[in-house]
């Protein structure tokens, strides 16, 4: 199979679809691999090693897309390229299908096969997901940390507090991996914590690895407003594969924060949020105000830490990325854990999650060919 690794694109995205250690593995497999000139750098990757790893350098992202018949990516493609994705062309990256229908809908109209990272299940786990999950989870720590302070808008706060002063509140809500970093991080730099879950085995587990400084309680709407007044930071960190974030903190609830500038970090913006005022910002421009609260909602923070999270995203995505090349597109749709990524395969969405979110049909991955 021809493969191409195209220059990703969005703002501030300098994470590159694969490595050369990747690229090996996948030419001695027998399969060819192209990668858009420069694609690497951002990463601190130069053509030169791809080429090494035994690459062929292509010179835009126009012969990437024509030349290829599997394409891996890191973010979703956007609208310049939509045009460039022929049928049948088989992409694997993140999607987040279900906080866009302009990119649902486009993709269906390409007819091409969309594997998706982020929906890709091992016996409940999201390894596709996980290392992505770890680094978000840290930085939204380091960023609202930064966001306290007074010249960015914030309440003029250090984080972890200095002797014979207390500390911020930190509130995160949901425990899984984002949410489990975060609290690891926040804890560290000696903040109070407050993870907020419903899932009582996970709270259980969670009590026995975190410090002292972190405490838990089982979250819910009523739980979380009486909350929100204490707490300095707010970190969303829900997920529901494949799905729409749940919004759990509406526009009015703001009103129950500080009124100084707390600050919440929203690390499900790319799966439309789970604070109804987050709004998807850039590295450029990160934060916005709304009614007194700071927002930091970048949908795509690991990029801001492209080497570490390319080699981070790769680990996990390269084993599986050489076994859907060697399959294709239709033995995959019909493999337990491949199947489980495949989002929309030749029109037809194939994820369930995502055709509930726009209420549109679904179709078992299984059922498509």
């Amino acid at each position: 199979m021809i493969i191409g690794i195209p220059k990703e694109i969005k703002a501030q995205e300098n994470r590159v679809g694969t490595v050369p250690a990747k690229v090996h593995a996948l030419v001695e497999a027998g399969h060819q691999v192209m990668v858009e000139t420069a694609a690497g750098l951002g990463a601190g990757l130069e053509d030169s090693a791809f080429v090494d790893a035994g690459a062929k350098i292509a010179k835009d992202a126009k012969q990437i897309y024509a030349e290829s018949e599997m394409i891996i990516k890191v973010k979703e493609p956007l609208p310049e390229e939509y045009d460039l994705i022929r049928p049948g062309q088989l992409l694997f990256t993140y999607f987040h299908f279900a906080a866009s229908r302009e990119l649902t809908e486009a993709m269906i109209a390409s007819k091409a096969h969309c594997f998706a990272y982020e929906t890709l299940e091992v016996r409940g786990a999201l390894p596709l997901l996980t290392p992505m999950s770890e680094v978000a989870g840290r930085m939204a720590i380091q960023v609202g940390a930064a966001c306290l302070e007074a010249h960015h808008g914030g309440r003029g706060m250090l984080l972890g507090g200095v002797p014979g002063v207390e500390p911020a509140t930190v509130m995160i809500l949901g425990g899984g991996i984002v949410g489990t970093n975060a609290a690891k991080m926040a804890a560290g730099m000696g903040a109070r914590v407050v993870i907020m879950d419903i899932d009582l085995d996970r709270l259980r587990y969670l009590s026995d690895v975190m410090p002292a400084n972190v405490d838990l309680l089982y979250s819910s709407p009523y739980a979380i407003r009486e909350k929100l007044g204490e707490a300095d930071l707010v970190v969303g960190a829900v997920l529901v594969s494949g799905a729409r974030a749940p919004v759990l903190v509406r526009r009015e609830d703001l009103g129950l924060m500080k009124n100084d500038g707390p600050v919440v970090v929203d690390v499900a913006v790319d799966q439309g949020g789970c604070i109804e005022t987050c709004r998807p910002t850039t590295h450029d421009d990160p934060t916005f105000v709304v009614d007194g609260v700071v927002h930091y909602c970048v949908a795509n923070m690991p990029g801001a830490v492209p080497r570490t999270s390319t080699f981070a995203l790769t680990n996990a995505t390269g084993p599986y990325a050489r076994k859907l090349a060697g399959l294709g597109t239709e033995a995959a749709a019909r493999t337990p854990v491949l199947q489980s990524a495949a989002n929309i395969i030749a029109g037809k969405i194939t994820c369930e999650a995502v055709a509930q979110a726009f209420d549109m049909d679904f179709t078992p991955p299984d059922r498509v060919f």
